[in-house]
């Protein structure tokens, strides 16, 4: 096929949705199939856990929210890494540390050594969350990019039904309760080592090859060779764009674009976890005899009846109504129904009904914030910032699952299952209000002009985003 002369940029952001951009999304989707299974699987695990260990009400805690609070430090961490010294070089790292946590967790002798082994594998997951996420949308077209980088997300849904399925089964075999745990939580390092190889035969990502190191021949090379030709570009070397670490978190726009993504990602991460993970005590709180089994079972129909095709929903939709316009949406549809749950009386003693409103929250939790505060950070900070931004995004999001993870049974014991759900619905009403005044539309524009680093940004109406300077 003849070069033609458009940048390495103009192709990527015209290029047709095609095999490799199939590839690269399984290969970082399974990734966040792991993250999903390894953080929400400890819920049912501590149903196990607890009166075999004869663990306190502090160390379900701990192990419940451990793995978040190590998540925000790897976001952080491994985020701001790969601005430093490339994507690549942290992509496998980062898959390695949690198929090795999650292996570690199965053979732990002891409460100290399981956290200790839960933390590691919590580095590891946050740092696949800026990695993933900011890998797919610079390998993604303009105009489907949400739908691509959703694509990636949507592995969640699957380790969500996946987890419920593992302990139905392992249930029904009749093993030992301390072999159900134990294969539950080292099941989770398949997903990583299946995909170790992939994510370190994958190039370098063009955007940062072209833009930060000033390679952008051998990023278009890279790429015609990945994309099996899909992908040709020729044209002048783009000018290096490194970025400081002061530089970046100095500038105005940078500080509100920081504002909205991690502030509506913490939001969103207090109800979601403290909800998901607090699944099994929830369905305890409204059916105190239901054995594990039944406990399991409801938790499976919540999942595959309201989660997935919330995530499905977003994969196909995202990109025509709007990325922003679906975080609000998200947001405003979870405060209604936790308020609703709070306040409907006697709606917390009935299970059916209780149960229904359950599942519009989650399916609008997955239509909506759960998708869209892992898309956005990815698409409005400058290529030389980008896993650095998201990776604060993330890392702030997972502090706010630590908080409504520890928080929720201290929360549920004092005010209730009334308790727990109007606060939640306090926190979603309080995303929206946030998503509203900070964050720009981002559907359908190419990341450089997201990220200001060609034009800048159109603000959204009387909000705060177009009030910074330029980035360059």
């Amino acid at each position: 096929m003849a070069q033609d002369h458009r940048s390495i940029l103009q192709a990527l952001d015209e290029a047709p949705v095609s095999f490799f951009h199939m590839r690269a999304a399984v290969t970082a989707g399974m990734g966040f199939f792991t993250d999903a299974y390894d953080l929400f699987i400890i819920g049912m695990a501590l149903v196990y856990l607890k009166p075999e260990w004869h663990l306190s009400a502090s160390q379900i805690g701990l192990l419940g929210s451990g793995s978040l609070l190590a998540a925000f430090l790897g976001a952080l961490t491994l985020g701001r890494l790969a601005d430093r010294i490339g994507r690549k070089a942290i992509y496998g790292l980062e898959a390695a540390l949690m198929a090795i946590g999650a292996l570690a967790c199965a053979f732990a002798p002891s409460f100290a050594w399981l956290l200790l082994f839960r933390l590691i594998l919590g580095f590891g997951i946050g740092g696949d969350y800026p990695m993933s996420a900011v890998l797919m949308a610079e390998y993604s077209n303009a105009r489907q990019r949400g739908s691509l980088v959703s694509l990636v997300f949507g592995m969640q849904g699957l380790g969500l039904v996946f987890g419920p399925v593992v302990a139905l089964t392992l249930q029904a075999a009749g093993l030992g309760h301390d072999i159900v745990w134990r294969i539950m939580l080292g099941l989770g390092a398949l997903p990583p080592l299946a995909v170790l190889y992939l994510r370190r035969t994958m190039p370098e990502s063009p955007r940062y090859k072209a833009l930060v190191r000033g390679q952008s021949e051998a990023a278009a090379h890279d790429m015609s060779l990945y994309s099996e030709g899909q992908v040709q570009a020729s044209g002048p070397v783009v000018r290096p764009r490194p970025m400081t670490l002061r530089a970046f978190l100095g500038d105005r726009r940078h500080q509100i674009m920081i504002l909205g993504t991690a502030g509506a990602w913490f939001l969103l991460d207090y109800a979601f976890y403290g909800n998901v993970i607090s699944t099994p005590q929830i369905i305890g709180l409204l059916a105190p005899h239901a054995s594990p089994m039944q406990a399991t079972a409801w938790a499976l129909m919540i999942f595959a009846a309201a989660a997935v095709p919330g995530y499905l929903a977003s994969i196909v939709l995202m990109d025509r109504i709007g990325h922003r316009r679906l975080q609000m949406i998200g947001f405003a549809v979870m405060a209604i129904s936790f308020g609703l749950i709070a306040l409907v009386p006697d709606m917390t003693h009935d299970v059916l009904p209780f149960l229904l409103l359950y599942g519009v929250s989650f399916f609008f939790t997955e239509f909506g914030p759960n998708c869209t505060t892992f898309v956005i950070p990815a698409e409005v900070f400058p290529t030389g910032g980008r896993t650095t931004g998201h990776g604060i995004a993330a890392g702030i999001g997972k502090l706010g699952a630590f908080v409504g993870t520890f928080l929720f049974p201290y929360i549920s014991h004092a005010g209730g299952l009334k308790g727990a759900m109007m606060f939640a619905a306090g926190v979603s009403a309080l995303g929206l209000l946030l998503t509203r005044l900070t964050l720009p539309e981002t559907s359908g524009q190419s990341l450089e002009t997201l990220s200001a680093e060609t034009q800048e940004v159109s603000p959204p109406a009387g909000g705060l985003a177009g009030s910074g300077a330029s980035l360059i």
